[in-house]
């Protein structure tokens, strides 16, 4: 079992930049397959990208393309979100997520993970 805490979110400008921080707990969060995932008001939770063990796979969803990075510190026991270019429709409650099984390079369904963090609130405006 894996508890997650994210952080980082806030209230930024359009165009501006900033990272999210998911922090596991215990010993095996080198052995999940993470994800990041968003909900707007009144929209259904997105997926924004997912990660493997080590970090040599990554899938982003399209919106989010050379914008933003998803990176691991397995020894830190921490997930990473680096958002640039931050749009208005980028507004979202942001959530960090860890299931177990094979990497999947493609929209990740949220009823794939297991575990997921409380949410980070993240405001862009225009």
């Amino acid at each position: 079992q894996v508890q997650l805490v994210e952080s980082g979110g806030g209230l930024v400008q359009a165009g501006g930049s900033l990272r999210l921080s998911c922090a596991a707990s215990g010993r095996t969060f080198s052995t999940y397959v993470m994800g990041w995932f968003r909900q707007a008001p009144g929209k259904e939770r997105e997926f924004v990208a997912t990660i493997n063990w080590n970090g040599g796979r990554i899938y982003y969803t399209d919106s989010v393309k050379g914008r933003f990075t998803i990176s691991r510190d397995n020894p830190k026991n921490t997930m990473y979100l680096q958002m640039n270019s931050l749009k208005p429709e980028d507004t979202a409650v942001y959530y960090c997520a860890a299931r177990k099984g094979a990497f999947r390079a493609w929209e990740n369904q949220a009823d794939e993970y297991d575990y997921w963090g409380q949410g980070t609130q993240v405001t862009v405006s225009s």
